[in-house]
């Protein structure tokens, strides 16, 4: 009867199937963020993982949505918590500094292949903060100048040009200053990247220095005369439909928003984008691995799936026009000819390598939104 016993139990456990896990992943961003988890990567993770299921959570739009990440750790970490319910977070790149500052992420990028497929340089330095090792950048996103080719034939290439372009057609660009959206103020920054007599280098990593908000005062004279010139738009949805409507030639916008516009028939096909030098800035999202997540060694591999070359040609450029988080280079392969040409051939990833810019450090960039307001709105 023993033996029988322990027949019939060393047979059940023989069948019984791995126990499975339930990946969580929260991130910040609007509903199609989660949707791309839940929907798009969750699923193709399960069915490389069989037994293992994703669930995608979001934290809500803006940086208030990462700001809940950072609490929700904290609160773990007070709390003296084992294991923590977060296992994958994908977050904006303003709050990576605070949250390795409190020591609640691992570093986990040498870990997984993807981590040799990243060079830019946001991914090892964020606002100031050095990230590297922290982070994946799940996509990238970008400003440029969009442009209409039948009113400005040979565009200006960097923003010294285009100063000289609108005193000789005046009203023809749009921005919204800072108001309303941040294409706007990317471009603003990049005004003081070009014109600040200061060292832009200093306001992208840091560190803050009171005396280096003293040198801005001619880029802001200048950029006060050139709105005079501009046509003030209400937000980034009202830069593109100017252009679209052809009241303006020429005005920064998300690139991502630009080729999605495109896609559903609201800009003509014909509109084109350059990246003016020395650069305007952009902004990642994240992936980032709890230091206490509970299922470490799975998390990795769904970020490794996430930042994979399929998945960011599928997934990041495909669905989303946006830049990949990892080189492009890598990238190129798994796209068709149209949509890399789409997406590569007025913006290059040798102009994203050269004048893609992170924006400046927390301190430098209130201090920068303070003085527009201050002297070049008015």
């Amino acid at each position: 009867m023993r033996n029988l016993l322990s027949a019939t139990l060393a047979l059940g456990l023989a069948s019984t199937p791995v126990a499975a896990t339930e990946l969580t992943v929260i991130t910040a961003g609007d509903q199609n963020m989660v949707d791309y988890i839940n929907e798009y990567l969750g699923p193709l993770f399960e069915e490389q993982n069989p037994g293992h299921t994703v669930r995608a959570v979001g934290t809500g739009p803006g940086d208030a949505g990462s700001q809940k990440i950072v609490e929700r750790f904290e609160a773990q970490k007070q709390a003296g918590s084992e294991t923590w319910d977060t296992d994958v977070a994908v977050a904006h790149e303003k709050f990576i500094g605070p949250m390795i500052e409190g020591g609640y992420l691992a570093a986990y990028r040498d870990n997984i292949a993807t981590g040799k497929l990243v060079t830019r340089g946001n991914a090892d330095m964020a606002l100031g903060a050095r990230v590297s090792g922290y982070v994946m950048p799940m996509f990238n996103s970008q400003t440029a100048l969009a442009y209409n080719p039948a009113l400005v034939p040979n565009p200006p290439k960097s923003y010294a040009e285009l100063a000289a372009w609108v005193k000789e057609n005046p009203k023809q660009f749009g921005y919204n200053g800072i108001k309303g959206g941040a294409s706007g103020v990317s471009f603003v920054m990049g005004w003081i990247y070009a014109f600040g007599e200061g060292d832009a280098t200093k306001l992208m990593n840091g560190p803050f220095e009171e005396a280096e908000t003293q040198k801005w005062d001619a880029a802001f004279d200048s950029l006060k005369e050139f709105t005079q010139n501009a046509t003030l738009t209400p937000g980034n949805a009202g830069t593109l439909d100017l252009l679209s409507r052809g009241e303006i030639a020429v005005g920064p916008v998300w690139v991502d928003m630009f080729y999605s516009w495109q896609a559903n028939g609201q800009l003509p096909p014909e509109f084109k984008l350059v990246l003016p030098a020395p650069g305007m800035p952009g902004q990642p999202m994240h992936y980032v691995i709890p230091e206490k997540a509970a299922h470490k060694e799975l998390a990795e591999k769904f970020v490794e799936l996430a930042t994979s070359p399929k998945v960011q040609a599928e997934g990041i450029v495909k669905r989303f026009n946006w830049y990949p988080g990892i080189d492009a280079q890598h990238v190129q392969a798994e796209l068709d000819a149209d949509t890399w040409n789409k997406l590569f051939t007025d913006v290059t990833p040798e102009d994203l390598a050269s004048y893609g810019k992170p924006f400046p450090i927390a301190p430098y960039n209130t201090a920068i939104l303070e003085a527009y307001e201050a002297k070049a709105a008015n």
